[in-house]
This record gives structure tokens, sequence and C-alpha cells, in this order.
């Protein structure tokens, strides 16, 4: 059954590694980039966080950004902070758990976790030696991940994708223990060695018959999230919030914002939602990952990055000749590049410990 999810894996584009995606569009990347007049135009469509959100800003930061309300009740605890300083600060800013733990700088789900009681924080802690951000767990069930793009000096955005972000769960049928129960699900099997990981201490356990059990509660594919083609969402009410939201992040006009919330009747009417990130240059309209829809294709796809690429090109020339903003010097971009990829290569590693 593991060689087959291995296969599956290899077969299905929604489950290829990213560069896949990439690598067929560098030339006409590049293209874009001799017509644009400059090699990187592109770096100024968020001029407001670190290199319009390349992968290297500060989660925390870029979060705040917005109004207190719309994200959750979070800090930074520093990789210099003692971790003898925990229980004061989650006491100071009324943090209780569960919690959600998290590198402040960091993709893909990259050690992203739930935490439980104070045992569980302090041994993340101890392992993640680097900048983290506590915060609330929001309880909502519901995800969104909405993709939004608003040209400098324009009053009215456009969201260009919207993914529903489901949860696998399974139900226990009083027989089967979890491990059994995973490995005879269509899709929760191909996330086996993880799930078995967040849930090792129950893996062997007989739920009774009907309970449900939701096996990861982080709204990343890489997590075993399934992402579901939502674009039939977009309208003119739900454009009109979204917009209302990002017109007060000063200096964000291109990104994905992920979103937690109760139902879409109390979100239109701003209730019941939290504001999990906000996402930028790298962030992807990930509705294009549901192979089940009938529309997908893995050409579709290539379509629908290019496409966006090419929207954050124009925002980033338009910022530099409206605003006056220069673009970066290439040298500190790449020295800042380098340092990310020896750092990511550090979270893939300790993503893939047990702690």
């Amino acid at each position: 059954m593991m060689k087959n999810s291995g296969f599956i894996k290899l077969t299905q584009w929604e489950h290829w590694p990213a560069f896949v995606y990439y690598l067929p569009l560098i030339p006409l990347f590049a293209l874009r980039a001799i017509k644009g007049g400059h090699l990187i135009h592109f770096i100024l469509a968020n001029p407001g966080i670190l290199y319009s959100g390349n992968g290297s800003e500060s989660k925390y930061k870029t979060l705040s950004l917005l109004p207190e309300s719309m994200r959750p009740n979070s800090f930074l605890f520093s990789q210099t902070d003692p971790i003898t300083s925990v229980p004061a600060q989650l006491e100071a800013m009324q943090l209780h758990y569960p919690l959600i733990a998290k590198p402040n700088v960091g993709f893909r789900g990259y050690l992203v976790k739930k935490i439980n009681d104070e045992d569980e924080l302090l041994r993340y802690l101890r392992k993640v030696r680097t900048d983290v951000i506590i915060q609330d767990f929001i309880p909502y069930e519901k995800e969104l991940g909405i993709f939004y793009h608003r040209f400098p000096g324009e009053k009215k955005g456009k969201i260009s994708s919207v993914t529903i972000k489901k949860f696998i769960k399974v139900t226990g049928d009083g027989k089967s223990d979890l491990s059994q129960l995973i490995m005879n699900d269509q899709r929760a099997f191909l996330y086996y060695d993880l799930f078995a990981k967040i849930h090792k201490e129950k893996i062997n356990f007989v739920y009774p018959e009907g309970e449900r059990i939701t096996l990861s509660v982080i709204g990343n594919h890489s997590k075993g999230t399934q992402f579901i083609n939502g674009n039939h969402l977009i309208d003119a009410a739900l454009e009109d919030f979204i917009n209302e939201i990002c017109i007060q992040i000063e200096g964000w006009y291109y990104g994905r914002l992920d979103i937690k919330y109760e139902s879409m009747e109390k979100l239109l009417k701003a209730e019941s939602f939290k504001i999990l990130e906000i996402n930028g240059i790298i962030s992807e309209p990930t509705h294009i990952y549901d192979a089940t829809h009938k529309d997908a294709s893995f050409l579709k796809a290539l379509k629908e990055i290019n496409y966006h690429w090419s929207i954050m090109g124009k925002i980033g020339k338009k910022v530099h000749t409206d605003q006056g903003i220069p673009y970066p010097k290439i040298i500190p971009l790449v020295k800042n590049l380098l340092r990310l990829r020896v750092y990511t290569k550090k979270l893939k590693k300790l993503n893939k410990e047990a702690f």
C-alpha cells in the first residue's frame, strides 16, 4: 500500500514538487523581465514587505499590518529569549492551549504545529532554534486561501483564485485502529507517515463507531489538507469584503490571504473569522492543485501561474513608476536568497524529525 502511495504521487500532478511547475515557465518569466526593463521589476509588487514577500520576510511583522481584530492573538518568541520566560509571556498575552507554533520565517507548512500543552511547547522551542510565532489556535473548521491583486492608485482590486481547504477526517468503526483507518482512506493513506507522526500516541487506538477524527488542522497541502477549487465563490460581495481588508494593508498589492472562518454568511458580515497569514510574491493561486475539478489539468495550472506572474510584474513596474521606489540592488538580493536557501534546508531537515 505504501509503495502504491509513492506511485500515485509520482503519476498525479497535484503531488508533484514545485520546481516541476516553475521550470517550464522560466523562459516566459525571463522574457517579461527583459520587456519590463529590469531583471527584478516584480520584486516591488509589495513594497511594504521585505522583498515583497519572497519567503525571507517576517510573518509576524507582515501579519501586524492588519488590524488587531482580524488576526490571531500572538507574540514573537525570539531565539535569544530564555525558554523559561514562555509561561509569563503566554500569561501576559492571555494565550491558552491549544496553540499554534510556527517559524517566523517559513513557508509550505514547515514546522507549523498545533501545541497542546506546556511540555510540548518547550520541547518544540528547544528543537526549533529560530524565531517562532506563538498564537491562538483558531477553532473554526472552515478555511479559504484567497488570492487578491490590486494595482497601485486603484481603489478596487480583484480576487483571481479561491481555494477551499478540506481537512482530512476519518470515521471510527469500533473495530479498526487509527492506523488502519488512515490506510483505508482513499486520500489519507497518501500522507500516512505524516499522520502517524501527528497521532503517534493514538495510532493504535480503536475509535468508537461514528466518531470523526481530524487528521491535520494545518491548512497546507504538504500537511495533507486537500485543496478544492473554490472559484465559484467569487462574487461582488466577497470581492467587496476582501477589498475592504486589503486596502488597509499598507504596501501590499499582490498575494494570498489564508482565512479561517465559521460560515460564509458570517464572513461576509466581517464576523467570526481570523486571517492566519498574508503571503506575498511566492504565494500561489492554490486552486490549481484541485485535480478533481472538471476543468483541471497540469497545463492549465501552468497557465494560471504564468498569468499571476504577469500581473505581479505589472504591479511591480507600476509601483516603481508611480511611487518612485527604486529597484533593490541585485547583490544584496542574491545574498538574501542564499541565506534563505541555507535556512530552508534547516527547516526541511527539522520538519522530517518527530518531536
